[in-house]
Formats: C-alpha cells, sequence, structure tokens
C-alpha cells in the first residue's frame, strides 16, 4: 500500500468489509463560526477541535484581516477579538468556502468601510443574490459580478435596520448571514424559513450570551455582540457520513464514529439509515457547549429503498452525494425530492452524481430537484472528474467499494483538503485491503 497522494490524480482500489472505531475531524460549520463569532465578541475564545482544513482556514485569515489575533495554546485555538472590526487592508480570499463568504457579508455589511470577498473559480461560479436581496432590505450597500449574481462581492459597510425575512428556501448560510448583520442593525432582525434549517449559529450566539428568540420555523435577534467563552467542537457528521453509508450498504461492516455531533437539525442521515433497514445505535449520548454529540455505530443490513424529502433535505444536504451512492445497493427505488440546493454547491452536485454513478453502471434518472435510484445495482470501476468539488471525490471514492475490485480513478483529490485532510487515511484505515496512487 502506498500513501494516497493529496493533489493529483488518485487511482481507489479498495475492498470491504468496512470495519473499526475512528474520529472524524471537528464539524466545518461549528469551526466556523467559533472563529467568526469569536472575532464579533467582547472577550476572548477559546476553541477545543477546530477543523484543520482549507476552508477554515479561509475564515481565520479573513478574521485576522479584520483585527482580530487567532493563535494556537495548548491544543486549544485561541481568538481574541479587536475592540471594533476594522477594514481590511486587502480582498478577502476565501478559498472554497462558500460558508465564509456568505457570513462574512452579512458582517461586513455592518462594519464602515470597504471590503471586496472572492474565491477560487468554483466559488466565483457560486450564486450570491439570495444573500444579497435580504441584506439590502435591511440597508446593505452591496454589489456583485454578473448583475449582481456571483462573486466577488463589493460590501460598503455602514448602518442596518432591522427587517423581518421570509426566505423561499431553508439554507443555513442565508438565514445566519441575515441573523449576524441583525447583529448591527437597529431593531429586531427575524429570519423564517419553510423547513429548518442547521441552528449552529442560534446555539452558539445564545451560548455566548447574545439574545436570541426562537418561535418554530422564526429566529431574530437584535443588535448586540457575543461575549466570548468557549467552545468544544464535535466531529462532522457530514464527513463521517462516507463512512456510515459505506457500512450500511457493504455486507460484514460495522463502523463507530467516536464524539460525533448530533444535533438534530443535521441528523437527517441517521433517519434515512434508519428507514432503510441499517442497524444504527448512539452510545454515550451527552451535550457538551450546547452541541449534542455521541458515538454512533452503523451496521450493515440488507438496504431497502426509500423517499427523501420535504423537511429532511436540509438535515442532510451535504450528505445526500454519498446518500446516492448507497441507494444504489438498496433494493427498489429511492427517491429524493426537494433537493435543488445540491446544484448550488461547489459544483451542481445532482447532474455531477447522476453522470458519474451512471457510468459506473447505476439506474438513475435525475429531476431538476433530486432524482430516483433503482436497486440495487453492481457498480464498475469509472474515471471521476470531481469538478474541484470535495464531496464528489469522496462519495466516488466509497462507491468504488462497490465496484467488484475495480478502480475508480479521481482526476484531482487536492479539493478533498477542503473540509477533510485525513478522508483517505481514515477510510484506509476500515477497509479491509487497499491499494492506492497516482494514476496507473
Amino acid at each position: 500500500m502506498s500513501a494516497a497522494p493529496t493533489s493529483g490524480p488518485l487511482t481507489c482500489r479498495r475492498a470491504g468489509p468496512l470495519r473499526g472505531a475512528i474520529e472524524v475531524p471537528g464539524d466545518k460549520s461549528i469551526s466556523h463560526r467559533s472563529l467568526l463569532f469569536g472575532a464579533l465578541s467582547t472577550g476572548e475564545t477559546r476553541v477545543t477541535g477546530l477543523l484543520d482544513a482549507e476552508d477554515v482556514h479561509s475564515t481565520r485569515k479573513a478574521v485576522e484581516a479584520l483585527g482580530a489575533i487567532v493563535r494556537e495554546e495548548g491544543g486549544e485555538v485561541v481568538v481574541t477579538p479587536p475592540a471594533t472590526l476594522r477594514e481590511p487592508g486587502d480582498v478577502i480570499d476565501c478559498g472554497n468556502s462558500g460558508t465564509s463568504l456568505r457570513l462574512l457579508t452579512g458582517v461586513l455589511s455592518g462594519v464602515p468601510g470597504l471590503s471586496v470577498l472572492t474565491g477560487d473559480a468554483s466559488l466565483r461560479r457560486r450564486p450570491v443574490r439570495r444573500v444579497i436581496d435580504p441584506l439590502r432590505a435591511m440597508g446593505a450597500n452591496l454589489s456583485a459580478r454578473d448583475g449582481d449574481r456571483l462573486p466577488p462581492v463589493v460590501v460598503r459597510g455602514g448602518p442596518l435596520r432591522g427587517a423581518r425575512q421570509v426566505l423561499p428556501v431553508a439554507s443555513a448560510q442565508v438565514k445566519s448571514a441575515i441573523l449576524l448583520a441583525g447583529l448591527f442593525a437597529e431593531g429586531e432582525t427575524t429570519v423564517v424559513e419553510p423547513e429548518k434549517s442547521r441552528d449552529h449559529t442560534e446555539r452558539m450566539l445564545r451560548g455566548m450570551g447574545v439574545p436570541v428568540k426562537v418561535s418554530g420555523l422564526e429566529v431574530s435577534v437584535s443588535a448586540a455582540r457575543p461575549a466570548g467563552g468557549r467552545v468544544d467542537v464535535p466531529g462532522d457528521i457530514s464527513s463521517a457520513a462516507f463512512f456510515l453509508c459505506g457500512a450500511a450498504a457493504l455486507p460484514g461492516s460495522e463502523v463507530t464514529v467516536r464524539n460525533l455531533g448530533v444535533n438534530e437539525t443535521r441528523t437527517g442521515l441517521l433517519d434515512v439509515l434508519r428507514a432503510m433497514g441499517a442497524d444504527v445505535w448512539l452510545a454515550n449520548l451527552r451535550e457538551v457547549a450546547g452541541e449534542p454529540r455521541a458515538d454512533v455505530t452503523v451496521r450493515a443490513d440488507r438496504l431497502e429503498a426509500t423517499e427523501i424529502r420535504g423537511a429532511t433535505i436540509p438535515r442532510l444536504i451535504d450528505e445526500l452525494p454519498v446518500v446516492m451512492v448507497m441507494a444504489t445497493q438498496a433494493r427498489g427505488r429511492t427517491v429524493i425530492r426537494d433537493a435543488k440546493e445540491l446544484r448550488v454547491k461547489e459544483s451542481d452536485r445532482l447532474a455531477a452524481m447522476g453522470e458519474t454513478l451512471a457510468r459506473a453502471g447505476a439506474r438513475i434518472e435525475l429531476y431538476e430537484d433530486g432524482c430516483a435510484i433503482e436497486g440495487p445495482t453492481p457498480l464498475r470501476g469509472v474515471e471521476v472528474r470531481t469538478r474541484l468539488d470535495h464531496r464528489i471525490a469522496m462519495s466516488m471514492a466509497v462507491a468504488q467499494l462497490f465496484c467488484g475490485g475495480e478502480p475508480v480513478v479521481l482526476d484531482d483529490v487536492a479539493c478533498v483538503a477542503t473540509s477533510f485532510p485525513s478522508f483517505f487515511r481514515l477510510l484506509d484505515q476500515v477497509a479491509a485491503r487497499v491499494s492506492v496512487g497516482g494514476a496507473p
């Protein structure tokens, strides 16, 4: 076995079953917010378990450009905020991180001065109008490329007024951008969603002393500064999904992921696994720093098709690419609907996964907002264009486990470092047989 490269092409030749206990890196959503909320605070913030990956590095560089001091100390990351956020001296490069760009757009709308937010080629293709429009309704002075549709985003910070915003699509990033702008606004700011999205922003702001009102699908804040404090970041369920879905579908598998975040707004995957017949159980359930966590075990069983739609979708939106892989191994017709959000991620994930799985032999029908997958279907080896999308790369590495020993060739795995640099090492740890390396 040779170590997997960190960039360039990668040939995957692994075999199951998957067995073992692992810990995945810290939750990406909570890691971003730890740094950003720490920079907004009146006091110091100490973070344990912060995700060490490129997306979070982008947020760190951004808050440092705004005057925060971020340092490592005794296994913790310490954020010391400035008295007031300052105008950045240069363009803020968010890399591949849509979370960084969207949340910073909300914050900087209330910070006097000129800011420009940009990112890599993938991020510059991701739409921003749905963030710009509600912030403009609060008085924000914003502009973007291609008729305010695409980054870079130019922010001229100034006074904001609270507003009631009704979102057409549930989005934690859009909701959070509005709520963060609301911390700088005169009057109350309210966000109403059609379905409940992940609620890390609400939990963390409340944990840092900000009065946050939650009533059903409505969340409200008024002008305030967080107090800082301690944040303990649990493992990321979106990262664990690759192992849990692989274990559920691969006979003889049993995988435990320790210290995993199980916030109810993020556990749609566990509900789907149970609905499909996998054995799923939680041990050592506890709450730390306002976020529930547990040791989650999944054992393979005969999977049955299911329908995934409605309120479940925001609770597993990032996990859907690997759920599509798992569905190829389930008996019957798995239907995913209401997932149009997948088309505006780092890539059009519906199109990318649909095209790639079809070439691998899957029986799949695409819709504008989802897909239908017939199974079970043995897959075959395939060459994969990852499209600079980490979740496409990792999902197809899992798909290779169902290819009867045939290899899957990923054209470039550098994108994996945006969220999960240790992915291939952990997959090697639980797989029965491994052979990885550059393109043959």
